[in-house]
This record gives structure tokens, C-alpha cells and sequence, in this order.
């Protein structure tokens, strides 16, 4: 236990974040299957569903089952589909908003304080953990941990601890760095959605 806060971020797990980074710019456009999980404080699993991701870009869209969200690098529509409704925004390109992207490139530089905590193995992979504590701590969340698959270079999963207790992550399943996607696929089209309702907020 050491008694002094930590002040300044670990240079060894920075080396990783840095290789991590570097390794995503890299890539042509990305196509993701992920699983995002929600527990509670207990670590008692409240909901978990499989999801896809696709970046090029500034540009993104992510599905759920029963959501979407589209983004053309200006635009984002987030699709309902039990409610059959899309809200259309701005992009907003400030540091409070987490694109996909950020979560996999160097949005820790200025946001967080991190640290190695050590090695990992995961299903026969080893993995490098990394403890992220926020700057800002009006944040909703107090903690961070990455797991970065150490051969690959690539992050594996994300779990975000809110100060509510609740729990959540992201797991990569599959990564396809060198994926072929039409740029029309990171815009809404009304047609393929018959009877949407937009609301537009921009």
C-alpha cells in the first residue's frame, strides 16, 4: 500500500498505450463484433447484448439489437427501433464526447492518470492490465481498466466503474483492421426504415 497519490503516469504503460494507438491509426477502416455487459456493484450481470462496430475515419456506426447509431464525421442519428424514431444531432468534437475511436486511440493522454497493473492470461493469451483514474472528478466514473492483448497490440476489453456502483465493459470478439466499408454506410437512410420518425435536434 503506498501512501503517496500517484502523480504522474506510469511510462511503461504509457509504451503500451502509445503501441496500441499507433497500431489502430494504422488501419484502413474497422469492422468490430463486441459484447457490452452491465453489472452491478456486486459484479451480478444486470444485461449484456452482442454489438458490431464499424469506424473509418472520423466516421462511425455501432448495432445493437434494437439500436443504432450512425455518424458521417458531422452528423449522428441514433436510431430506435422499438420506438421507430431517429434523433439527429452534431457531432460534438469536444473531449467530453467518447467516440469509438477515441476509446481506441489516445484519449488518455490528458483525461486520465494510468498504470501498468501487471500481466494477464486469457484464454491462452496474455493480457496487459492498465488502471485508469479520470483528472476530472466530476466524472460519472471513477475507474478505468483496459486489458490490452500484449502480442496483438490491440485492446481486448474495457471496464468502466461508475461512482454508482454499476459496472460495464466492452470485450473485443473479432477486429478486421483492413475492412472494405462504402462510406454510405455511416449515413442514415430514411428509405430503409419505412414510417421513421426524425427528430432533429442540430
Amino acid at each position: 500500500m503506498h501512501l503517496f497519490a500517484q502523480t504522474r503516469n506510469d511510462p511503461d504503460a504509457k509504451k503500451i498505450l502509445d503501441a496500441v494507438s499507433a497500431k489502430f491509426k494504422s488501419y484502413k477502416a474497422v469492422q468490430a463484433s463486441f459484447t457490452y455487459k452491465v453489472e452491478n456493484a456486486d459484479g451480478k450481470t444486470i444485461s449484456s447484448k452482442k454489438g458490431t462496430v464499424f469506424m473509418k475515419g472520423t466516421k462511425y456506426r455501432v448495432s445493437f439489437v434494437g439500436q443504432e447509431i450512425f455518424c458521417d464525421g458531422n452528423n449522428v442519428w441514433t436510431y430506435d427501433k422499438a420506438s421507430n424514431e431517429v434523433t439527429i444531432t452534431k457531432l460534438d468534437v469536444s473531449s467530453n464526447t467518447l467516440t469509438p475511436q477515441k476509446l481506441f486511440t489516445n484519449f488518455y493522454d490528458k483525461d486520465f492518470l494510468y498504470k501498468l497493473n501487471g500481466e494477464k492470461k486469457v484464454g491462452g493469451r496474455t493480457m496487459q492490465e492498465i488502471e485508469m483514474t479520470p483528472n476530472d472528478k466530476t466524472k460519472t466514473f471513477h475507474k478505468v481498466y483496459l486489458m490490452i492483448d500484449k502480442n496483438a497490440k490491440t485492446i481486448y476489453s474495457t471496464k468502466v466503474l461508475e461512482k454508482a456502483g454499476n459496472r460495464y465493459s466492452y470485450a473485443v470478439n473479432t477486429l478486421n483492421g483492413n475492412a472494405n466499408i462504402a462510406d454510405s454506410k455511416f449515413v442514415f437512410n430514411k428509405k430503409d426504415y419505412p414510417g421513421v420518425e426524425e427528430v432533429d435536434l442540430r
